[in-house]
């Protein structure tokens, strides 16, 4: 008799546990990368694993572009949210309307805040990018305050730390009618191996020392 209580009460409990992993109202799905796919809810995303289970909630920051040049490596070619080596792209809006980027690890944690104008996919736990600053130089004579706009080529780990600053970058107009997304002047060929481009001196190949 103890037997079938126990027996009726787990068939009982069944229906539960299956409507509980039920994920409803989606607009999209995106491919499985890393064990884990995006599903879409109107303009937010969020992330299941292979078992159906919802492990990232749905968020408004997660970064895609429905009609991305997918033959490009940098942020144009983001179809889809994606991990790659355990990271996913989010971004924000900062000054006039311009976009910065960020990356978020497989259990929805900011590893980056955004702050990037653009970025390649992680390579052997590395990934070059563009660098935004913002800094305050004090104020002006109507009492505003001043702001001080840097931008550097970099190379970042898996951590969100540079691990090495590059070339800076000039002539980058932060308000939206002027912006233009400027492509990422270091590329990865190998492990310790950059190409680095300069504007007036084209590309050259440099050798850097990585911990990693």
């Amino acid at each position: 008799m103890k037997k079938y209580i126990i027996t009726a009460f787990v068939m009982l409990m069944l229906p539960n546990v299956f409507h509980s992993q039920t994920i409803k109202n989606i607009d999209e799905i995106a491919p499985f990368s890393e064990g884990l796919a995006a599903v879409r809810q109107g303009n937010q995303w969020g992330f299941i694993n292979e078992e159906g289970q919802m492990v990232i909630n749905f968020r408004n920051d997660i970064y895609w572009k429905k009609d991305a040049d997918t033959s490009k490596k940098d942020i144009s070619g983001v179809q889809y949210p994606m991990f790659n080596e355990g990271r996913c792209l989010i971004t924000k809006i900062v000054e006039d309307g311009v976009p910065v980027y960020g990356f978020i690890d497989t259990k929805g944690k900011v590893v980056l805040e955004p702050q990037l104008l653009n970025v390649y996919p992680f390579k052997n736990g590395f990934t070059t990018a563009v660098l935004f600053e913002k800094s305050m130089k004090g104020k002006n004579e109507f009492n505003l305050d001043i702001y001080e706009f840097k931008f550097h080529d970099v190379m970042l780990d898996t951590s969100g730390e540079i691990v090495e600053f590059f070339n800076r970058r000039y002539n980058i107009q932060m308000t939206k009618k002027r912006y233009q997304r400027p492509s990422v002047g270091v590329k990865q060929l190998s492990k310790g191996l950059v190409g680095v481009h300069t504007q007036d001196q084209g590309w050259e190949v440099r050798k850097i020392t990585l911990n990693n």
